[in-house]
Formats: structure tokens, sequence, C-alpha cells
């Protein structure tokens, strides 16, 4: 494990109130002090407590850079469990530039993209799964990830985790003892009170299995495209739900040719809106792309909006539609009602009724009717009306999905063995498996390829 001293600029690189340089490890202390003059004269930071802030100027060599504030927090009390200091300067980008260059002309190195969060890790301060709950935090979309990334650094994850490996350990360990001391230690009646407590398991995690879908479209939003012909109305939709033109409507069919993508929230939810090109036959070859860009992106969607003019009747464009949008969560807009209808409710009704899943909903988006309806059926399909975070532990993070999977996927094994009847080591070496796989989640069994992959995506100062 590395312990040289590390340097960051920890805030954002453009000009603001106040910019934040990060100094951690063994010389952060010393190197600092070489930069820092306290008001009343040239006093030693290492002569103040922990955990204090003291005004200042930074200087390079005979040249005052800036007028700071420095935080001082000693191991192992900081971020790191390292020696830290925080150097509190005017937040223009060339000030910031230039203390941390003159930071590292003393003694630093620059530090590696979330390192210093990486080194909280490896130091014993916070597990893996709390780590990445730091950059879930910084990178939140929207009110629920942030309280989901609040709750996850403060261990809601981690406890029920190392709760769930605690019980399994038992059981490992008091199969090991019997088999190696059988005089001793009886496996008499055994199978039936382990497999109570397999169901038990079982249950537990498939609820955080279960939570995993609904935690990353709250996360991360759902995956919209809209779809429908030329003209339908979905730039016109698009724009109604961004709440600006950002998409060219005219009367003209096919303006639409390449896709249009926004990130919105409505009432609590994201919605990642794709607005593709209009979908028909035609021969103009850029168009032609454009169609064959919202077939693909609609396959991948977690909703279809299928935009329909009710003022037009349907054609085979709309039954190559209605066949895209097959077995996919999908609400039909039935638009322009403020026109004489041509297609009705009725109508649309009986060509999606073998369909699961698909609401239709009459809207304007001239007038502004139907959106209240249409934000209510997107709560209703996806979360069941409810979209507040509450006590309940959920999963947000994909890579803690896989590993509880695979955790599921050892205990039902070992309920399957305990049905069969199987030798004790059976159970055992599944049991174990499914402690490792949950390892995966707070660290304790993961490589350092894995462990550095994860600190990459990290930004350089956290």
């Amino acid at each position: 494990m590395k312990t040289d001293t590390i340097a960051a600029i920890a805030t954002a690189m453009s000009n603001s109130g106040i910019g934040i340089i990060r100094v951690s490890g063994e010389e952060a202390v010393s190197i600092v002090n070489k930069i820092y003059h306290s008001k009343g004269g040239r006093k030693s930071l290492s002569d103040y407590e922990t955990h204090t802030i003291h005004y200042g100027f930074i200087y390079d060599g005979e040249e005052m850079i800036d007028e700071v504030m420095v935080a001082l927090m000693l191991a192992p009390k900081s971020y790191t469990t390292e020696d830290t200091v925080e150097i509190n300067c005017h937040g223009g980008v060339l000030v910031m530039n230039r203390i941390l260059e003159t930071v590292l002309k003393n003694g630093a190195r620059m530090a590696e993209p979330g390192e210093f969060t990486k080194r909280a890790f490896l130091n014993g301060r916070i597990d893996l799964s709390k780590a990445e709950a730091v950059i879930d935090m910084i990178h939140s979309k929207n009110e629920f990830a942030l309280k989901s990334s609040v709750k996850q650094l403060k261990g809601s994850v981690s406890s029920i985790i190392k709760e769930l490996r605690e019980k399994i350990i038992y059981e490992i360990a008091f199969i090991e003892s019997a088999l190696d001391d059988p005089e001793h230690i009886s496996l008499d009646g055994y199978y039936d009170e382990l497999s109570v407590k397999i169901e038990e398991l079982l249950v537990r995690l498939k609820k955080l299995l279960d939570s995993a879908d609904n935690g990353r479209l709250l996360k991360e939003g759902i995956s919209t495209v809209i779809v429908g012909k030329p003209n339908a109305g979905k730039s016109s939709l698009l724009n109604l739900l961004v709440g600006e033109e950002k998409a060219i409507v005219t009367d003209i069919a096919g303006t639409t040719r390449d896709v249009l993508e926004e990130h919105i929230r409505m009432h609590g939810i994201g919605l990642n809106i794709i607005d593709t090109a209009g979908i028909r036959s035609t021969e103009d070859v850029v168009e032609k792309i454009g169609v064959q860009k919202a077939k693909k992106y609609a396959l991948d969607a977690d909703l279809i909006i299928y935009v329909v003019d009710s003022s037009v009747p349907l054609d085979e464009s709309d039954e190559e539609i209605l066949s895209l949008i097959s077995g996919k969560k999908a609400i039909i807009l039935l638009n322009k009602t403020d026109l004489e209808p041509v297609v009705t409710e009725d109508i649309l009704r009986e060509k999606v009724d073998s369909y699961r899943e698909i609401q239709i909903i009459k809207t304007s988006t001239k007038e502004n009717t139907g959106i209240d309806i249409f934000e209510n059926t997107i709560k209703d399909m996806f979360f069941q009306g409810e979209i507040e975070s509450n006590d309940e532990v959920m999963i947000t993070n994909m890579r803690h999905k896989e590993a509880i999977s695979d955790a599921y996927q050892s205990i039902f094994m070992v309920k399957q063995s305990i049905e069969t009847g199987m030798p004790e080591d059976f159970l055992s070496i599944d049991l174990m498996s499914a402690y490792t796989s949950l390892g995966y989640i707070i660290g304790e069994e993961v490589g350092e390829d894995l462990v550095n992959e994860i600190f990459s995506k990290f930004c350089m100062g956290k």
C-alpha cells in the first residue's frame, strides 16, 4: 500500500468563491508547512491541534500566492486516516493550480483519480460499498439517488451484508467442527435446522434482488424512447416534457432525422428520453438511418412512448410499431385529441389487448392535456405509485446485484443438497461460495484489479 503524500484540487475546476487543495500522507503537514505563513509570522502547523482551521498565506518562495484558511486533520481522525491538510483558497482556476503546483514542488505527488477514497478503503475506514456510495452521491441525478447514496454511506448495505455473512460463516464453522470432531459435535437433526435457516436466507436475498431493478431506475433514470409515425407529435411531446424548444417542430413530416437525448425529472422520476425519427418506409438515405436507429433504441428501452396522431388513420407503419412494442412496457399517447378523431381509444385497445402492460392515454401536446395522467401512469407501471425512499435497503449498484445473485444461487444449491441428502461437506462448499460472493460487495473478497477499476471512475480530488 502506498504511503507517500498525495495532493489534488478537491473542488470543481471552474471559477468560484472557494477552492480546496487536499493533501494527505505522512508528510502532508511538513509539506504544507513549507509554504504556509500564519498572519502573525511563520508559525509551524505542527504546533496546532488536530481539527483546527488557521488563517494565513501561501507562498512560493518569496512570492505570496493567496490568502487562505488551512484545515488541519491529523491521523487517524481524517477521511483517509492519514495526516490531511486542506488549503481553502480563492476559487480561481489559476490560483488553485498555482497552489497545487507549489505543493507538488515541495514533495507531494499528484493524486490518482479516487485515491483519497481508495486510501480510506485500504486503511479500513470504509468498506467498498461505502466507497462506491461516495461516487454515487457525486453523480446523483435526483433526490432519491442522493438519499440512497447517503444511506449506503452510513452503512445500510454493508450492515445487512455483514449480518448475512455472519449467519453463513456460523453454519460453515459448525459443519467443519462437526466433521473434525464427530465424537463431541453431532449433526443429528441438523439438516432440518439448517433448512429453516436456508429458507430465511433465500427470502432475504430475494428481497434485495427484487429491489435492484427499481433501485437502478430510480438512481439512473428510466430509459425512455419516443416512437411514432412522422408528424405524430413526438418532438412536441419532448419539448413539452423538457420545458423548452429542444426539438425542431414543423408541419413537414420527417423533420426529426436523428435521435435527440434529454434527461428530465417528473415529480422525482428521472426519464432519460430519446426522441427518434418517425417510423415509416422511406427512400431518403438519411431518414432511413434515423428509422433504423429508432427501432434499435426501442428494443433496449425500459419504456416506449408510442405517439399516435388520432386525426390520421392507422397504416402499415403503425402495425410495425405495434409489433415493436409487443412484450415491452409501453404507453400509447393518443395525441392531437383537439382535432376531429379518426383513431379512437377503442380501435387501439382492440389491437393491444393481447399485449401486457400497455396503457393508452388521450393527450394534446398543443393544449397540454393528459400529461398529468401520463406521469402518474409511469409511477404505477414502475413503482406501484410509490417513488419515495423508505427505511428498507434498496440495491442500486449493479455490481452488488450480481454478487447477491451469485450468493442466492449458491444458497439455493445448499437447499437442493439438503433435499437430496448430500454429504455435509457439499453444504459447506456452497455456503462458502455464498459467503465469498457477498464479500465482494464490501471489499473483503476482491482483487486489486477490481479495486483499481472502481476507484478509477472517481474524480481526481476525491
